[in-house]
Protein backbone atom coordinates (compact mmCIF):
# COMPACT_ATOMS: atom_id res chain seq x y z
CA UNK A 1 0.00 0.00 0.00
CA UNK A 2 1.14 3.82 -0.52
CA UNK A 3 3.60 4.72 1.90
CA UNK A 4 3.77 8.04 1.23
CA UNK A 5 1.21 10.76 1.94
CA UNK A 6 -0.04 13.32 3.57
CA UNK A 7 1.03 12.21 7.36
CA UNK A 8 4.55 12.91 6.73
CA UNK A 9 5.86 16.66 7.06
CA UNK A 10 8.64 15.65 4.58
CA UNK A 11 5.55 14.70 1.73
CA UNK A 12 3.92 18.02 2.56
CA UNK A 13 6.29 20.39 1.85
CA UNK A 14 7.30 18.06 -1.65
CA UNK A 15 3.64 18.47 -2.58
CA UNK A 16 3.75 22.20 -2.10
CA UNK A 17 7.05 22.06 -4.62
CA UNK A 18 4.91 20.28 -6.89
CA UNK A 19 1.51 22.20 -7.59
CA UNK A 20 -0.60 19.81 -8.14
CA UNK A 21 -1.20 16.49 -7.18
CA UNK A 22 -0.70 15.23 -11.37
CA UNK A 23 2.66 17.02 -11.76
CA UNK A 24 3.97 15.00 -8.50
CA UNK A 25 3.39 11.69 -10.22
CA UNK A 26 4.96 13.36 -13.56
CA UNK A 27 7.91 14.93 -12.59
CA UNK A 28 10.35 12.15 -11.83
CA UNK A 29 12.48 13.61 -9.27
CA UNK A 30 10.01 14.92 -6.69
CA UNK A 31 7.55 11.42 -7.09
CA UNK A 32 11.35 9.53 -6.57
CA UNK A 33 12.28 12.05 -3.79
CA UNK A 34 7.97 10.64 -2.17
CA UNK A 35 9.19 7.61 -2.55
CA UNK A 36 12.37 7.15 -0.73
CA UNK A 37 10.71 9.40 1.91
CA UNK A 38 9.20 6.41 4.17
CA UNK A 39 12.08 4.19 3.67
CA UNK A 40 14.55 6.53 4.96
CA UNK A 41 12.29 7.32 7.98
CA UNK A 42 11.31 3.99 8.78
CA UNK A 43 13.31 1.55 7.23
CA UNK A 44 10.85 -0.09 5.05
CA UNK A 45 12.07 -3.56 3.64
CA UNK A 46 10.67 -1.99 0.26
CA UNK A 47 9.67 0.96 -1.59
CA UNK A 48 6.19 1.64 -3.29
CA UNK A 49 6.27 3.83 -6.35
CA UNK A 50 4.67 7.15 -5.91
CA UNK A 51 2.06 7.47 -8.80
CA UNK A 52 -1.20 6.98 -9.27
CA UNK A 53 -4.13 4.49 -11.07
CA UNK A 54 -5.47 7.01 -13.10
CA UNK A 55 -2.06 7.17 -14.87
CA UNK A 56 -3.25 5.03 -17.42
CA UNK A 57 -5.91 6.85 -18.38
CA UNK A 58 -3.56 9.82 -18.55
CA UNK A 59 -1.99 7.78 -20.81
CA UNK A 60 -4.77 6.96 -22.63
CA UNK A 61 -5.36 10.98 -23.62
CA UNK A 62 -8.11 11.16 -20.87
CA UNK A 63 -8.31 14.55 -19.65
CA UNK A 64 -7.20 13.67 -15.42
CA UNK A 65 -7.30 16.20 -12.81
CA UNK A 66 -6.76 16.16 -9.22
CA UNK A 67 -9.43 18.70 -7.77
CA UNK A 68 -8.23 19.63 -4.18
CA UNK A 69 -10.99 18.47 -1.27
CA UNK A 70 -12.79 16.62 -4.18
CA UNK A 71 -10.34 14.12 -5.57
CA UNK A 72 -9.67 12.54 -9.24
CA UNK A 73 -11.86 14.54 -11.71
CA UNK A 74 -12.02 12.99 -15.46
CA UNK A 75 -14.75 13.85 -18.51
CA UNK A 76 -16.85 10.64 -18.15
CA UNK A 77 -16.88 8.11 -20.44
CA UNK A 78 -20.76 7.62 -19.96
CA UNK A 79 -22.58 7.19 -23.42
CA UNK A 80 -21.25 4.43 -26.22
CA UNK A 81 -20.18 7.90 -28.54
CA UNK A 82 -17.77 8.74 -26.21
CA UNK A 83 -16.36 5.45 -25.22
CA UNK A 84 -15.55 4.55 -28.75
CA UNK A 85 -13.58 7.58 -29.59
CA UNK A 86 -11.06 6.51 -26.89
CA UNK A 87 -7.62 5.99 -27.48
CA UNK A 88 -7.36 2.22 -27.63
CA UNK A 89 -3.27 2.23 -27.34
CA UNK A 90 -1.59 3.45 -24.36
CA UNK A 91 1.08 6.75 -25.31
CA UNK A 92 4.34 5.79 -23.99
CA UNK A 93 5.66 9.42 -24.46
CA UNK A 94 3.16 10.18 -21.83
CA UNK A 95 3.74 8.14 -18.73
CA UNK A 96 7.59 7.88 -19.91
CA UNK A 97 8.17 9.99 -16.79
CA UNK A 98 6.93 6.93 -14.21
CA UNK A 99 9.79 4.42 -15.81
CA UNK A 100 12.47 7.72 -14.87
CA UNK A 101 10.73 7.96 -11.73
CA UNK A 102 11.67 4.24 -11.33
CA UNK A 103 15.11 4.01 -12.22
CA UNK A 104 15.82 7.46 -10.13
CA UNK A 105 14.49 5.26 -7.20
CA UNK A 106 16.08 2.00 -8.32
CA UNK A 107 19.45 3.71 -8.30
CA UNK A 108 19.45 5.24 -5.12
CA UNK A 109 17.88 1.91 -3.26
CA UNK A 110 20.17 -0.38 -1.49
CA UNK A 111 20.23 -3.30 -3.13
CA UNK A 112 18.72 -5.27 -0.73
CA UNK A 113 15.53 -2.71 -0.80
CA UNK A 114 12.95 -4.26 -2.80
CA UNK A 115 10.91 -1.92 -5.37
CA UNK A 116 7.32 -2.15 -5.91
CA UNK A 117 5.31 -0.34 -8.77
CA UNK A 118 1.65 -0.67 -9.58
CA UNK A 119 -1.24 0.12 -11.80
CA UNK A 120 -5.27 -0.07 -11.34
CA UNK A 121 -6.82 -2.82 -12.11
CA UNK A 122 -9.25 -2.59 -15.16
CA UNK A 123 -12.67 -2.62 -13.58
CA UNK A 124 -11.39 -0.37 -10.97
CA UNK A 125 -10.14 1.96 -13.28
CA UNK A 126 -12.97 1.43 -15.38
CA UNK A 127 -15.42 2.90 -12.71
CA UNK A 128 -13.76 6.65 -12.63
CA UNK A 129 -13.43 6.61 -16.14
CA UNK A 130 -17.33 5.73 -16.70
CA UNK A 131 -18.73 8.31 -14.03
CA UNK A 132 -15.94 10.87 -14.23
CA UNK A 133 -15.11 10.55 -10.38
CA UNK A 134 -15.37 8.20 -7.17
CA UNK A 135 -18.69 7.54 -6.32
CA UNK A 136 -19.59 5.47 -3.33
CA UNK A 137 -20.95 2.40 -5.26
CA UNK A 138 -19.78 2.82 -8.22
CA UNK A 139 -23.50 2.58 -9.67
CA UNK A 140 -22.58 4.50 -12.89
CA UNK A 141 -20.34 1.88 -14.17
CA UNK A 142 -22.44 -1.09 -12.80
CA UNK A 143 -25.04 0.14 -14.78
CA UNK A 144 -23.27 0.66 -17.65
CA UNK A 145 -21.71 -3.01 -17.45
CA UNK A 146 -25.13 -4.00 -17.00
CA UNK A 147 -26.66 -1.99 -20.10
CA UNK A 148 -23.95 -2.30 -22.19
CA UNK A 149 -21.63 -4.68 -21.87
CA UNK A 150 -19.96 -5.26 -25.23
CA UNK A 151 -18.95 -1.92 -24.67
CA UNK A 152 -17.79 -2.10 -21.25
CA UNK A 153 -16.06 -5.03 -22.42
CA UNK A 154 -14.20 -3.14 -24.79
CA UNK A 155 -12.93 -0.29 -22.47
CA UNK A 156 -11.86 -3.46 -20.04
CA UNK A 157 -10.21 -5.02 -23.26
CA UNK A 158 -8.30 -1.25 -23.99
CA UNK A 159 -7.29 -1.13 -19.90
CA UNK A 160 -5.77 -4.47 -19.85
CA UNK A 161 -3.51 -3.86 -22.95
CA UNK A 162 -2.71 -0.73 -21.90
CA UNK A 163 -1.99 -2.36 -18.31
CA UNK A 164 0.10 -5.05 -19.58
CA UNK A 165 2.52 -2.15 -21.45
CA UNK A 166 2.66 -0.09 -17.98
CA UNK A 167 3.64 -2.78 -15.89
CA UNK A 168 6.18 -3.63 -18.21
CA UNK A 169 7.61 -0.41 -18.70
CA UNK A 170 7.98 -0.31 -14.62
CA UNK A 171 9.33 -3.91 -14.55
CA UNK A 172 11.63 -3.05 -17.68
CA UNK A 173 13.10 0.11 -15.68
CA UNK A 174 13.71 -1.41 -12.41
CA UNK A 175 10.67 -2.68 -10.29
CA UNK A 176 11.02 -5.98 -8.61
CA UNK A 177 7.15 -6.76 -7.86
CA UNK A 178 4.15 -4.91 -9.26
CA UNK A 179 0.70 -4.74 -7.45
CA UNK A 180 -2.66 -4.70 -9.47
CA UNK A 181 -5.06 -2.35 -7.09
CA UNK A 182 -8.76 -3.42 -7.73
CA UNK A 183 -10.10 -1.26 -5.13
CA UNK A 184 -13.80 -1.47 -5.93
CA UNK A 185 -14.16 -5.79 -7.06
CA UNK A 186 -16.34 -5.78 -3.31
CA UNK A 187 -19.09 -3.64 -5.13
CA UNK A 188 -19.63 -6.34 -7.55
CA UNK A 189 -22.16 -10.01 -7.31
CA UNK A 190 -20.26 -13.59 -7.89
CA UNK A 191 -20.75 -13.80 -11.69
CA UNK A 192 -19.73 -10.03 -12.34
CA UNK A 193 -16.82 -10.28 -10.47
CA UNK A 194 -15.89 -13.13 -12.54
CA UNK A 195 -16.49 -11.49 -15.86
CA UNK A 196 -14.98 -7.61 -15.05
CA UNK A 197 -12.36 -8.46 -12.56
CA UNK A 198 -10.88 -12.00 -12.38
CA UNK A 199 -10.90 -12.20 -15.97
CA UNK A 200 -8.82 -8.91 -16.72
CA UNK A 201 -6.56 -9.90 -13.63
CA UNK A 202 -5.73 -13.14 -15.50
CA UNK A 203 -5.21 -11.81 -18.69
CA UNK A 204 -2.93 -9.28 -17.65
CA UNK A 205 -0.90 -12.12 -15.35
CA UNK A 206 -0.68 -14.23 -18.61
CA UNK A 207 0.55 -11.31 -21.06
CA UNK A 208 2.42 -9.36 -18.43
CA UNK A 209 4.52 -12.49 -18.11
CA UNK A 210 5.11 -13.00 -22.20
CA UNK A 211 7.25 -9.92 -21.89
CA UNK A 212 8.43 -10.55 -18.29
CA UNK A 213 8.71 -14.08 -17.68
CA UNK A 214 9.40 -14.24 -13.94
CA UNK A 215 7.28 -11.56 -13.21
CA UNK A 216 6.43 -11.27 -9.45
CA UNK A 217 3.04 -9.65 -8.97
CA UNK A 218 0.32 -9.30 -6.23
CA UNK A 219 -3.08 -9.00 -6.91
CA UNK A 220 -5.34 -6.73 -4.68
CA UNK A 221 -9.33 -7.66 -5.14
CA UNK A 222 -10.38 -5.23 -2.21
CA UNK A 223 -13.28 -6.60 -0.61
CA UNK A 224 -14.11 -9.51 -2.11
CA UNK A 225 -14.83 -11.31 0.26
CA UNK A 226 -14.79 -15.60 -0.67
CA UNK A 227 -14.52 -14.70 -4.61
CA UNK A 228 -11.18 -13.77 -3.32
CA UNK A 229 -10.08 -17.57 -3.12
CA UNK A 230 -11.44 -18.32 -6.62
CA UNK A 231 -9.27 -15.00 -8.24
CA UNK A 232 -5.68 -16.24 -6.28
CA UNK A 233 -6.34 -19.68 -7.85
CA UNK A 234 -7.44 -18.69 -11.33
CA UNK A 235 -5.17 -15.39 -11.85
CA UNK A 236 -1.43 -16.61 -11.39
CA UNK A 237 -0.25 -13.63 -9.26
CA UNK A 238 2.35 -14.62 -7.11
CA UNK A 239 0.84 -13.46 -3.94
CA UNK A 240 -2.53 -11.65 -3.23
CA UNK A 241 -3.23 -9.33 -0.89
CA UNK A 242 -5.94 -9.21 1.48
CA UNK A 243 -8.07 -6.19 3.21
CA UNK A 244 -8.64 -6.14 7.09
CA UNK A 245 -12.08 -7.73 6.87
CA UNK A 246 -10.40 -10.79 5.73
CA UNK A 247 -10.58 -13.46 8.64
CA UNK A 248 -7.08 -14.50 9.51
CA UNK A 249 -7.52 -18.28 10.29
CA UNK A 250 -9.04 -17.90 6.73
CA UNK A 251 -5.82 -16.08 5.42
CA UNK A 252 -3.37 -18.82 6.86
CA UNK A 253 -5.13 -22.00 6.52
CA UNK A 254 -6.74 -21.08 2.82
CA UNK A 255 -4.94 -18.80 1.28
CA UNK A 256 -1.48 -18.81 2.41
CA UNK A 257 -0.93 -22.71 1.64
CA UNK A 258 -1.86 -21.44 -2.05
CA UNK A 259 0.80 -18.68 -2.19
CA UNK A 260 1.95 -15.93 -0.07
CA UNK A 261 -0.63 -13.46 1.56
CA UNK A 262 0.12 -9.64 2.55
CA UNK A 263 -1.67 -7.78 4.56
CA UNK A 264 -3.98 -6.82 6.57
CA UNK A 265 -3.91 -4.55 9.34
CA UNK A 266 -7.04 -2.38 9.56
CA UNK A 267 -5.63 1.46 8.79
CA UNK A 268 -8.31 3.10 11.29
CA UNK A 269 -6.28 0.52 14.14
CA UNK A 270 -2.63 1.92 13.00
CA UNK A 271 -4.72 5.33 13.38
CA UNK A 272 -5.82 4.90 16.73
CA UNK A 273 -2.55 3.22 18.12
CA UNK A 274 -2.03 2.47 21.82
CA UNK A 275 -3.77 -1.17 22.91
CA UNK A 276 -5.90 -2.13 20.06
CA UNK A 277 -2.58 -1.60 17.61
CA UNK A 278 -0.75 -3.62 19.24
CA UNK A 279 -3.14 -6.01 19.71
CA UNK A 280 -4.04 -5.64 15.89
CA UNK A 281 -0.01 -6.11 14.95
CA UNK A 282 0.02 -9.56 17.66
CA UNK A 283 -2.91 -11.00 15.88
CA UNK A 284 -1.51 -11.24 12.28
CA UNK A 285 1.86 -12.41 12.80
CA UNK A 286 0.37 -15.44 15.20
CA UNK A 287 -1.88 -16.43 12.69
CA UNK A 288 0.15 -15.78 9.17
CA UNK A 289 4.41 -15.42 10.40
CA UNK A 290 4.68 -19.12 10.08
CA UNK A 291 4.21 -18.79 6.24
CA UNK A 292 5.58 -17.44 3.19
CA UNK A 293 3.72 -13.50 4.37
CA UNK A 294 3.95 -9.52 3.46
CA UNK A 295 3.35 -7.39 6.71
CA UNK A 296 1.38 -4.66 4.89
CA UNK A 297 -2.02 -2.59 5.84
CA UNK A 298 -5.30 -3.75 4.64
CA UNK A 299 -5.48 -0.70 2.50
CA UNK A 300 -3.36 2.63 2.30
CA UNK A 301 -2.88 4.59 5.14
CA UNK A 302 -5.03 7.30 6.36
CA UNK A 303 -3.78 11.11 5.97
CA UNK A 304 -4.02 11.89 9.78
CA UNK A 305 -2.02 8.79 11.11
CA UNK A 306 0.38 9.56 13.24
CA UNK A 307 4.02 8.86 12.87
CA UNK A 308 4.51 7.74 16.42
CA UNK A 309 1.97 4.70 15.44
CA UNK A 310 3.48 3.45 12.94
CA UNK A 311 6.89 3.65 14.88
CA UNK A 312 4.90 1.51 16.93
CA UNK A 313 3.57 -0.70 14.66
CA UNK A 314 7.06 -1.40 13.02
CA UNK A 315 9.05 -1.85 16.77
CA UNK A 316 6.10 -4.40 17.10
CA UNK A 317 6.15 -6.37 14.14
CA UNK A 318 10.69 -6.15 14.25
CA UNK A 319 10.37 -7.61 18.14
Amino acid sequence: MRQAGRYLPEYREVREQAGSFLNLCLTPKLAAEVTLQPVRRFGFDAAILFSDILIVPYGLDCDVRFVEGEGPQLDPLDDSIKLASLRTEIDQSKIAPVYETVRQVRSALLANVALIGFCGAPWTVATYMIAGHSTPDQAPARLFAYRHPDEFQRLIDILVTASVEYLAGQFHAGVDAVQIFDTWAGVLPPDQFDRWCLAPTQEIVARLRQQVPDAKIVGFPRGAGMSAWGYAQATGISAIGLDWTVDLDAARDLFQRRLPVQGNLDPIVLRAGGGALDRGVDAIMAALSGGPFIFNLGHGILPDTPIAHVEQMLKRVRG
